[in-house]
């Protein structure tokens, strides 16, 4: 999966978000819920509420999807990715 516009331009189910119980946040699974919003399939607030997730971390994954594609979601990327933001920021 390269694109979350990949993920949302096809035809969404709930069955393609991952469960409410999820502990592990792979790039995958963060991508699956950004598309579901994009594609109106679950409200950012349901979302946020479904996952326990803060606005602003949802929106994070959101603006990394948009930066750098689906491979900025990964975990051991994020530093590195925010550091770039942030010089970027400051010019």
């Amino acid at each position: 999966m390269d694109s979350v516009v990949d993920l949302a331009s096809r035809v969404m189910t709930e069955a393609d978000l991952p469960p409410p119980d999820t502990k592990r946040w792979v790039m995958r699974r963060k991508a699956e819920v950004v598309a579901g919003v994009r594609c109106g399939l679950i409200s950012l607030e349901e979302a946020c509420r479904r996952y326990t997730l803060s606005v602003e971390e949802f929106l994070s994954w959101q603006r990394l999807i948009d930066s750098h594609g689906v491979r900025g979601l990964r975990a051991t990327r994020l530093q590195d990715y925010r550091q770039g933001e942030k010089a970027t920021l400051a010019e």
